[in-house]
């Protein structure tokens, strides 16, 4: 070989290497690509017409929201909007918009796009799901200048901040909205976030990339993360763990508990358990059919509960015992019901014997009146909730109480609440603002399975929800919460706790205020993974 020519071939070789190291052929530089596993397949993922927590996990990356909630503080802080004021009658929201930013198509950001995502919301041909209900008793938009548009009301509506500063109402491209409408949309997003959409196959997987002139996020935002996050769905809990192992997936959500507990003692997996807030897994008690239209009835059937033994029978260690309507990290949350209906399975035999329910014919169940003391309780699949049942069942049993528990899909247990052909029945919500109580405890309330119909509760909820001063409305939500257990409307079971997994490669895993929803803008892989 002529050795003059050695300096050129070893030149050409380091910039083939540093070449190859840009385009993601290794070495330093490499992009680094992270798999996240979903737990279910959503039905769509436009956020202003589907509802799912799902589609929020990936999607709260590619919009930005007006506000943000930080996930430490709790408080609202700047997002694409600089600043706001409220209107003395709380009908008016006046937002500061900021003038840098750009949609990933290029488009400019501005109080008219603003305009253009709230409108497309709550018009009915959107069809939207949540979005719409999240804006209360928005009645229009207004255009004030380029910087600054007002959101005005037909009512106060206190819960609007926390609203606008989830993905459902994420701001979205005019021009992209325009170019493609409400059906094909969700194929070909386009917000103002961290991360670009790149593709949406149904079933298989959903990609993101990093977008390179990300400038304008929050505090708690800390940039310098991965480069692109693959998606993939995992419904099957069998198959979550498995999915780590194998390294399928980096990081998976609602991993059961006993595969938590196996992971947690593997050095190769690290156990991100974030408590979610809003409502417990709890069951409503239907105040309107016999015999679960007694008090002393209602009383009996939580005092009958071991909840901390269903928690860590099911649940395990992570998973708190729930005392309250709200979960114990939720706005709201009273103080003090940890005391209320202790387990006492005695006192309450006692509670029915005293309203007349005794077992005269020895066969385990009281009757009364020639009347079996017996409940139809509806289920769903979801959650371990099975596990939940048989537990129930068996305490139940103990205390002469026979069920006639139902497996469902959630339209026939919709379906069943709505007419009021339940005695108990599982559900719950999430989010970050108590005033999703209003929906389960107002007489006219949508999710009202305990059919309850209280016109002091109803005011109190609708004063709160029009109360902007937070120390008065916890106070209202407070009060609230102390009738509804007063009356023993539902059986809180245990807050909601989700197991997240992540291969101890994957740095700076964190949650937004919901819980669900990862700051994938601040999370990394080890460089030597």
């Amino acid at each position: 070989m002529d050795r003059k020519r050695l300096p050129l071939l070893v030149l050409g070789v380091l910039v083939l290497a540093a070449l190859l190291a840009t385009c993601g052929g290794g070495g330093v530089g490499e992009p680094q690509t992270l798999t996240y596993g979903l737990t279910l397949v959503p039905s769509g993922i436009d956020p202003h017409i589907h509802a799912s927590n799902e589609l929020g996990i990936p999607l709260n990356s590619v919009y930005d929201t007006l506000v943000y909630q930080d996930p430490t503080s709790g408080e609202f802080v700047p997002g694409l909007a600089t600043e706001w004021t409220i209107a003395a009658d709380g009908l008016v929201y006046t937002f500061t918009l900021r003038t840098d930013v750009r949609f990933h198509d290029g488009t400019r950001f501005d109080a008219e796009a603003v305009r253009v995502n709230l409108e497309r919301v709550v018009d009915p041909e959107t069809g939207s799901q949540k979005a719409r209900y999240m804006l209360g008793t928005f009645v229009r938009a207004e255009v004030i200048d380029e910087s600054t548009v007002a959101i005005h009301l037909a009512a106060p509506y206190a819960p609007l901040l926390d609203s606008l500063s989830q993905v459902y109402l994420g701001m979205a491209s005019p021009a992209a909205l325009g170019e493609w409408g409400p059906s094909d949309y969700q194929f070909h997003q386009v917000g103002t976030g961290p991360f670009r959409f790149v593709e949406y196959v149904p079933g298989d997987r959903l990609t993101l990339a990093r977008n390179p002139d990300y400038r304008w996020g929050p505090a708690f935002f800390e940039d310098g993360g991965v480069d692109e996050v693959v998606f993939r769905f995992y419904e099957d809990p069998a198959t979550r763990a498995l999915a780590l192992e194998s390294g399928q997936a980096d990081v998976m959500g609602e991993i059961p508990p006993q595969d938590a507990r196996r992971l947690a003692e593997d050095a190769r997996f690290v156990v991100h358990p974030v408590a979610i807030p809003g409502q417990p897994l709890q069951l409503f008690l239907n105040t309107a059919r016999p015999p679960t239209d007694e008090l002393a009835v209602r009383q009996a059937l939580i005092t009958a509960t071991d909840r901390a033994t269903i928690a860590e029978t099911i649940f395990g260690t992570w998973s708190p015992v729930a005392y309250a309507p709200l979960s114990a990290v939720s706005k709201g949350y009273p103080s003090g019901f940890e005391a209320w209906y202790p387990y006492d399975p005695e006192r309450a035999r006692a509670l029915l014997e005293e309203a007349g329910w005794r077992d005269a014919d020895g066969d385990g169940v009281r009757e009364r009146d020639g009347v079996a003391l017996r409940l139809d309780l509806y289920y769903m699949g979801w959650g371990l909730v099975p596990e939940v049942v048989q537990m129930l069942e068996s305490a139940w049993a103990a205390i002469g109480v026979g069920v006639n528990a139902q497996p469902v899909s959630y339209p026939a247990a919709l379906e069943a609440a709505r007419n009021g052909e339940h005695h108990a029945i599982p559900f719950n919500l999430f989010g970050t603002d108590p005033s999703l109580l209003e929906s389960f405890y107002s007489s006219g309330g949508g999710f009202n399975w305990s059919k309850v119909e209280d016109p002091e509760l109803d005011r109190w909820l609708a004063e709160a929800a029009a109360t902007t001063e937070m120390g008065a409305r916890l106070a209202l939500y407070q009060r609230a919460q102390t009738r509804i257990m007063e009356q023993a409307l539902v059986l809180p079971i245990r807050d909601y706790v989700n197991l997240n997994v992540a291969s101890a490669a994957v740095e700076d895993l964190a949650y937004d205020a919901q819980g669900w929803f990862p700051l994938l803008v601040k999370t990394k892989l080890e460089a030597d993974r």
